[in-house]
């Protein structure tokens, strides 16, 4: 007989309108037996670090009408990306005490059935940099960036929610591809962060500027080339007006809109036409193929310090809930991870 241990869980009680609250999820201890079944393909993980998305918002929503990704039930811990520890496998892709990154539940151990992991390549960098900089939200800035906006030296570069797990990124690669780079963030400790820690040539904070057009002028008074957009709403809106002909948007999220009941409407759309603007939405996952060539050029980045990875991290499985609700109020100062256990 397996050794059967508690297993702490955080659990969606509700399915949620408007803002998420700390309450619709709560905390309990249930038992796990420490052995994957025989013949399943499964995994059992002792999750590490676990990480906090705005992505995960649409998911606590019921029946999210042509998402790419299924809602969370109720009464069920949820789930989202983070660093693990195997512990014990009946897939023939992961062994007994490997190190991964993927998809996991929010608790202490994890039986995966059907894992979308990965191995963690190189254990000499911080291991929460996999919920980070060198997993989704990293692939997300790189895959985004590169590929979807075709970036040129030289070219003048906005992006909204600057200081978060993938804006953060996005400006660096665009400042070490000599790129003129402007970031929107919500507080004045983030408009510093991304000017004197990651070399952001200008940054504002949205919620002191009544015109955020007026806003975007102040900073590109020739235009934008390239938008990273991560907020919709009435960011966007200003961000047509001012781009330049040929100018491309990745839309990679929309955190302004993921609690309200109704989607507020775009208004400037016709600039799409006029000034020939490409705006492209994008998944991740799309781009699983190009990790190898990610971590090529991003590891010796980080090793020589040309590439900054600011983290706010919460201790411990109980603060799970706050951590991820604070997402949506700007709380955190660079990438929202939340440590579950030490190795």
């Amino acid at each position: 007989m397996a050794e059967m241990v508690s297993n702490k869980q955080v659990i969606l009680k509700n399915y949620v309108s408007g803002f998420p609250k700390e309450t619709d999820m709560y905390v309990t201890t249930s038992l796990i037996e420490l052995k994957v079944p025989k013949g399943s393909n499964g995994v059992l993980l002792k999750n590490l670090y676990l990480s906090c998305d705005p992505y995960m918002r649409p998911r606590m929503t019921k029946d999210m009408e042509g998402s790419y990704i299924e809602s969370f039930e109720p009464g069920l811990p949820i789930s989202g990306n983070g660093v693990a520890k195997v512990l014990d496998s009946e897939n023939p892709e992961f062994k007994k005490g490997d190190l991964v990154w993927g998809m996991t539940g929010w608790e202490e151990y994890s039986l995966i059935t059907s894992p979308y992991l990965f191995k963690v390549p190189h254990a000499d960098v911080p291991l929460s940099y996999y919920t980070g900089i060198l997993g989704m939200p990293g692939m997300t800035a790189y895959a985004g960036f590169y590929e979807v906006c075709s970036p040129k030296q030289g070219e003048c570069v906005f992006i909204s929610a600057a200081s978060g797990a993938v804006g953060q990124l996005v400006g660096q690669f665009a400042k070490l591809l000599g790129c003129y780079v402007v970031g929107s963030a919500g507080s004045k400790d983030k408009v510093d962060l991304l000017k004197n820690r990651l070399g952001f040539d200008e940054a504002f904070n949205y919620k002191e500027e009544p015109d955020l057009n007026a806003a975007l002028i102040r900073c590109f008074p020739e235009g934008i080339d390239i938008y990273f957009e991560n907020v919709g709403g009435k960011m966007l809106d200003a961000v047509l007006i001012n781009m330049k002909v040929g100018g491309r948007i990745a839309v990679c999220g929309m955190i302004s809109q993921y609690n309200l009941d109704e989607p507020e409407g775009v208004h400037n759309l016709t600039r799409l036409i006029s000034k020939r603007v490409r705006m492209e939405g994008f998944l991740v996952s799309d781009y699983n193929h190009l990790y190898p060539k990610f971590l090529e050029m991003i590891i010796p980045y980080i090793k020589g310090g040309k590439i900054v990875y600011v983290e706010d991290t919460a201790e411990g499985l109980e603060s799970a809930p706050a951590a991820l609700v604070g997402l949506f109020s700007g709380r955190n100062l660079g990438k929202q991870v939340v440590a579950v256990a030490s190795e």
